[in-house]
């Protein structure tokens, strides 16, 4: 579901990706309505560096991230499968393996790409 990145997601953004210049997709023109597919998709030279990225996460801003999908106000659709597993097993070390399955459910039940 797009929406509108507020100042908190644009902070998160910038953590993880602090060489994001502007809010703009370069592929599609597009603004961004996610945090997580930028940063896998135009930041992270690759699955390694992803999660190097994510890792850097606090607590309070991994469990935002994970609420935001399970509302199914975060998108997963456009991440790879490779970093979608990094996530969930992150999730699943540092938060806990229920909040981990209600991840993958969040994920196998939308699945789409958001531009």
């Amino acid at each position: 579901m797009p929406r509108e990145l507020s100042e908190k997601d644009i902070v998160i953004l910038k953590k993880l990706a602090p060489e994001c210049g502007d809010l703009t997709c370069s592929g599609s023109g597009h603004m961004f309505h996610s945090i997580l597919p930028p940063v896998s998709n135009h930041f992270a030279e690759d699955g390694e560096d992803f999660i190097r990225r994510i890792s850097g996460l606090s607590d309070e801003e991994l469990t935002y991230i994970t609420d935001m999908i399970i509302k199914g106000e975060e998108s997963m659709g456009c991440l790879p499968v490779e970093d979608i597993e990094a996530l969930v097993h992150l999730i699943h070390d540092r938060l806990s393996a229920d909040i981990a399955q209600k991840v993958i459910t969040a994920y196998e039940s939308g699945g789409e790409c958001e531009h």
